[in-house]
């Protein structure tokens, strides 16, 4: 004979840490457990003598009402949101899940405190839209820092048009001023190219293409040629593993710029510098591999503030800690991934994976 054990199931809803409570067709609370009593802080009495409606925040009152008709005609509320009033005037936002029983004229209703949720949503929020202005702000300064730059450099170009190069006979003046035009030339391209896509886009769109690495690097060498020269610095390259790459033209520039002018700016004084370029197909990823014989630094020191901004490592007044930071957002922007190793006096080697 089958033996039968009547559960009662008082414990669970007093002890309950949800917020639990039975409420009429009529809109009052039959049953509220102590954790919504606790979070509310009203009175038994008030809270069973007053209708509902009258401790739900005032703006969702109307919606609120709305649901509840829906209860009443056999539809179930789950994932609704709303707000509480409690006695000491704050604020609490509960999510609820609603069962009507129409044949009791009762609601059974169990809801959580998400509060703290919506206040880090705000906070969130708060913090996109400020965001949002600091893109705005800094999309503006690109746009007037690139044209407002184009005028002297348009200048320039004209004074180099002008100028009657029959009349030099210096060979080493020739070749300056060559690679002052090129420069020059170099400079206003990227200029404008900045300026169309700052006009055109309100919020840049980075172009993919397959990019040969050696054709960048040849542009971006004769844009910094002279600077290539004085520094007596030896390139050597090989790119015949991977000639080119699906990634963004100016990104790929940006990068050899950076990190060239980088190794020649911290080469040791005691050796001249050393540059080698490789590209690499590694258990099937897409690597460029950087390696020069200059400073270096103390890995363990700096830590994963290398490609921080405004981040410097040597006293070269000249440094503004800029570069390795705009390196590491490129590839990183576009999923690729970087990587350092460098020793104080024996070099760096940055290996970037596309």
């Amino acid at each position: 004979m089958e033996k039968t054990v009547e559960l009662s199931l008082e414990p669970f809803f007093e002890l309950s840490m949800d917020l639990l409570c039975i409420a009429g067709y009529d809109g009052y609370f039959k049953k509220i457990n102590p954790a919504f009593r606790k979070l509310l802080g009203y009175p038994e009495e008030v809270l069973f003598s007053n209708y509902i409606s009258q401790f739900i925040y005032k703006e969702d009152q109307p919606l609120t009402a709305s649901y509840r008709e829906n209860l009443k005609k056999e539809v179930p509320l789950i994932n609704y949101e709303n707000r509480f009033v409690t006695a000491s005037g704050e604020i609490v936002w509960l999510h609820w899940t609603s069962i009507p029983l129409p044949d009791k004229q009762l609601i059974y209703a169990i809801a959580k405190n998400i509060t703290h949720k919506k206040k880090l949503e705000e906070e969130r929020n708060g913090h996109m839209a400020q965001l949002e202005k600091i893109n705005k702000d800094l999309k503006q300064l690109n746009y007037t820092t690139s044209h407002d730059l184009r005028s002297p450099v348009n200048n320039l170009l004209s004074i180099f048009s002008i100028l009657d190069l029959s009349k030099i006979t210096d060979p080493e003046v020739l070749e300056t001023l060559d690679y002052m035009r090129m420069a020059t030339e170099g400079l206003h391209k990227s200029m404008d190219k900045y300026v169309d896509l700052l006009s055109t886009n309100d919020s840049l769109k980075v172009e993919l293409e397959e990019v040969e690495f050696e054709s960048t690097f040849k542009y971006v060498q004769q844009s910094i040629g002279s600077l290539l020269g004085n520094s007596k610095v030896k390139i050597k390259l090989d790119f015949s593993e991977l000639p080119t790459v699906l990634f963004n033209r100016n990104y790929l520039e940006s990068i050899f710029l950076n990190l060239l002018t980088n190794s020649i700016k911290y080469a040791r004084p005691d050796i001249p510098p050393v540059i080698h370029m490789t590209t690499a197909m590694t258990n099937g990823k897409k690597q460029l591999v950087f390696t020069d014989n200059g400073l270096g630094f103390d890995l363990e020191a700096v830590g994963d503030k290398i490609f921080g901004l405004n981040q410097k490592f040597h006293g070269n007044s000249d440094s503004k800690g800029v570069g390795l930071y705009l390196v590491y957002n490129h590839i990183t922007s576009l999923g690729g991934s970087i990587t350092v190793d460098s020793k104080i006096n024996e070099g760096t080697t940055f290996v970037i994976t596309f």
